[in-house]
């Protein structure tokens, strides 16, 4: 009886997205541009890595030759010709670059709406909203109320938050409201507790998540975020292929931050890691426990909150070296009717200015051993994959989308 494993490799784009020009991307390309900056020595790091990008197992399943689709340029150091499974591309019709709109087409529900973002203002947030936060959250007011990065607004202001138990509240290109706070100063039950309450402010103007960003250390050289991240999430607007395969009676275990990516709807079974071996770990321990029909999402975020958005070339190159090299871990413990897929979400050239998304086109590589090779083309949205993997499963057809085996 058939499983399936998805491996989502978040913000892996291999470029191409033929509306990037919207978004200011075009010419993004982050697994191709990685590829490009490894050749040239520009991703080498004392005691990290050398050389150009070693991803072998990936290659072989059509990583190259994905990329080469995508943009028309073959990367190098990568190959044109897989050597088994199947490849492709995969097209978001969702708006956007977030993490909620990739994730979601993914299981075979595009995102019908505009989501709401917040202006590159400071302030940025709306008076009313940060007013009726303090005074709901009981808070003696905010820092940040801008658009920044995580860890640079963390040592900016994590000192006076600890001074002042006032949380940073910021935000990105992305539809997020994101609380960063220390875990022991102020506490991690208490974070929760004012980003569900921010998540309850903010859910009318349509702002896809309010993300606990906790924190600690004493001093901005020693501050550093935790595994306790948490997303506060809206639901999806229509049962994906997680609801789907968990209402036919079968098993759904979700990983990293995939129950919260999903607001828990659908989900059986949740196991939380930290960091591309722990979430790899996980990912093996839930094939040991996954009966027929299981499906098994783990999303591994490193390569995006880690390398994608602080723009670290060699940390994001280590990162996709690091994954490749235990995927025959997974291959192995495969059955001979299971199914593995590797995509992403969206881009995050770590090569390109400023540190937000980028709007990409992502790889689709697709490995069974009762599945020939052969290639998928340009996927017209992402809802392939996720009915690609019901009919595998022997689910019914969904509303959007169309299976590529």
């Amino acid at each position: 009886m058939p499983r399936a494993i998805v491996c989502l490799l978040d913000s892996v784009g291999i470029g191409g997205a033929p509306d990037a020009a919207a978004y200011g991307d075009v010419g993004s390309n982050t697994a191709g541009h990685i590829a490009e900056w490894a050749a040239a020595g520009k991703a080498d790091c004392a005691g990290l890595r050398s050389g150009p990008l070693h991803v072998p197992n990936m290659d072989a399943m059509g990583l190259g030759a994905a990329i080469k689709l995508s943009t028309g340029i073959l990367p190098p150091g990568l190959s044109d010709t897989p050597k088994g499974g199947r490849f492709g591309v995969g097209r978001e019709v969702s708006k956007g670059k977030d993490t909620p709109s990739g994730h979601w087409e993914i299981a075979g529900v595009p995102v019908p709406f505009d989501w709401g973002y917040f202006p590159q203002t400071e302030p940025t947030f709306p008076r009313e909203l940060i007013e009726e936060f303090i005074r709901r959250a009981k808070l003696p007011g905010i820092l940040g109320d801008k658009h920044a990065s995580g860890t640079t607004v963390i040592a900016e202001l994590g000192e006076e938050h600890i001074r002042t138990g006032k949380p940073i509240c910021y935000t990105s290109i992305d539809s997020v409201f994101q609380i960063a706070a220390h875990e022991s100063h102020f506490g991690l039950e208490r974070l929760y507790e004012i980003c569900k309450i921010a998540f309850e402010l903010t859910a009318p103007l349509n702002i896809g998540r309010v993300i606990a960003r906790p924190f600690v250390g004493e001093t901005p050289e020693t501050f550093k975020r935790t595994g306790n991240r948490r997303d506060f999430a809206i639901s999806p607007p229509e049962p994906t292929l997680l609801d789907r395969n968990e209402a036919a009676g079968n098993q759904v275990y979700a990983i990293g931050k995939i129950s919260d990516i999903y607001a828990g709807s659908g989900v059986t079974h949740k196991l939380k890691g930290t960091g591309i071996p722990q979430l790899f770990d996980k990912t093996l321990e839930a094939m040991e426990m996954a009966a027929d029909r299981a499906f098994i999402m783990t999303n591994f975020v490193d390569f995006d909150s880690e390398y994608g958005h602080r723009r670290d070339v060699p940390g994001y190159a280590a990162a996709l070296e690091l994954f490749d090299s235990r995927l025959p871990e997974i291959i192995a413990k495969m059955r001979h009717d299971d199914l593995l897929v590797l995509t992403a979400d969206h881009g995050n050239d770590p090569t390109w200015p400023g540190t937000d998304h980028t709007r990409e086109q992502v790889p689709i590589l697709v490995f069974s051993p009762a599945l020939p090779k052969g290639e998928i083309g340009i996927r017209p949205t992402f809802a392939d994959i996720g009915e690609s993997i019901a009919a595998w499963l022997g689910l019914a057809p969904g509303a959007h989308g169309k299976s590529f085996l």
